[in-house]
């Protein structure tokens, strides 16, 4: 018996720990896991995050995978609502059981399933939520490669009211904790400069009216319009204003920084204001690196790349090399020490360059004015701080 006991012992400990404990981790598969909004008011960003992410795992299991493993994304809608949100987190976390989320979609959907990605012991990495709580206070599980509004929101302010005069600022912002980061941001670069906003008005999320808002900002004699929009909002409220005769600067958010602002756009959009987390890939004038990359993107899915592709592409990159980084046998653990010590290279999207350690775990904390011109968004800056 006690011959059995040891023969079974040294078995059992030529067995991977991460394939016989860490859920969504088997010989074969890692599994991870990301909520996106495929059918709702963000899925002009959704889907090109999820195709992005798609196309780089497909490159890593065509290269044998990770350690010999494929990655399989397991995508669920919530359709921005964070109700359906809670649905599709407790559905990946115990059917799918999978062993990182990754790039969850939206502020109000994060914020109500993080706890749970969290107390499931799973990783919760770079969400497309840039708000202090989803890299502060830090946690050995959580990561995040986005600017936070409030310091980019911040520092943008700060940046155009100096550069440009303006004496009248006012805010649009969504009525949720992704607008009242912004908020947050666009006060405290105001207050730094002496200023403060003269009005600000908000909408729910979703509306597609906003006539009444860019009329009280219109009459509050505002000069400078700082949008806590998503693209679709965006250019309802930027063609609103242009509709009524008002060629007010305005200035969003990363969450309305998309080609599909222009193009949705057009002329009204013309002269919009944006901060950029990373240029847009535009094919005309692109590098060889990246028209190649363009084309194979085009290739697979039937469409033009956009910024949104780019980033969900970028994530998925910074996952394989982590995951790749912490070994045949991959724990959540692992793969949190191998990401804490990664240093992201140049890449040919013009990315800023990642980096954490284990006493922080936010990968960038900056982003760059732009502004569309000519029907394609412009950099002005580097990135401001």
């Amino acid at each position: 018996m006690r011959l059995l006991s040891t023969l079974l012992a040294a078995v059992l400990a030529t067995v991977p720990l991460s394939a016989a404990a860490t859920p969504g981790v088997s010989e074969r598969e890692i599994v991870v896991g990301t909520i996106s909004d495929l059918s709702g008011p963000t899925a002009l960003l959704g889907v090109p995050v999820r195709d992005g992410m798609l196309m780089r795992f497909e490159e890593a299991n065509a290269a044998g995978g990770v350690h010999g493993r494929s990655v399989r994304l397991a995508v669920e809608d919530a359709g921005y609502d964070p109700k359906r949100g809670i649905l599709a987190a407790r559905k990946l976390i115990q059917r799918d059981r999978a062993f990182a989320f990754i790039a969850n979609l939206g502020t109000p959907v994060v914020m109500a399933t993080m706890p749970m990605v969290l107390d499931a012991g799973r990783l919760h990495l770079f969400p497309f939520s840039p708000h202090e709580a989803t890299y502060s206070p830090l946690h050995p599980l959580k990561f995040q490669v986005f600017a936070p509004y409030q310091e980019y929101m911040e520092a943008g302010t700060r940046h155009m009211v100096g550069r440009g005069g303006y004496a009248r600022s006012c805010l649009l912002y969504q009525d949720d904790d992704y607008g009242l980061e912004v908020m947050k941001g666009v006060e405290s670069g105001l207050a730094q400069l002496g200023k403060a906003l003269v009005t600000k008005t908000s909408y729910k999320r979703g509306a597609t009216d906003l006539s009444s808002q860019v009329a009280r900002l219109r009459a509050a004699d505002c000069d400078l319009v700082v949008l806590a929009t998503v693209v679709r909002e965006t250019v309802a409220a930027v063609s609103e204003a242009r509709r009524i005769g008002w060629e007010v600067d305005m200035l969003v958010t990363a969450s309305g920084y998309s080609a599909q602002t222009h193009e949705l756009g057009g002329a009204a959009v013309e002269g919009l204001y944006g901060i950029s987390v990373l240029p847009h890939p535009y094919a005309e004038g692109a590098s060889p690196a990246l028209a190649g990359w363009i084309e194979r993107y085009r290739s697979r899915f039937g469409a033009a790349p956009n910024v949104w592709s780019v980033m969900g592409y970028t994530l998925a990159d910074l996952f394989v090399r982590a995951a790749e980084a912490a070994g045949p046998t991959l724990t959540a653990e692992r793969f949190a020490a191998a990401l804490e010590a990664l240093r992201s290279p140049p890449d040919f999207f013009g990315s800023p360059q990642y980096r954490f350690d284990p006493t922080d775990h936010l990968g960038n904390r900056h982003g760059r004015l732009a502004q569309i011109r000519n029907g394609r968004w412009e950099l002005l800056t580097d990135y401001l701080e």
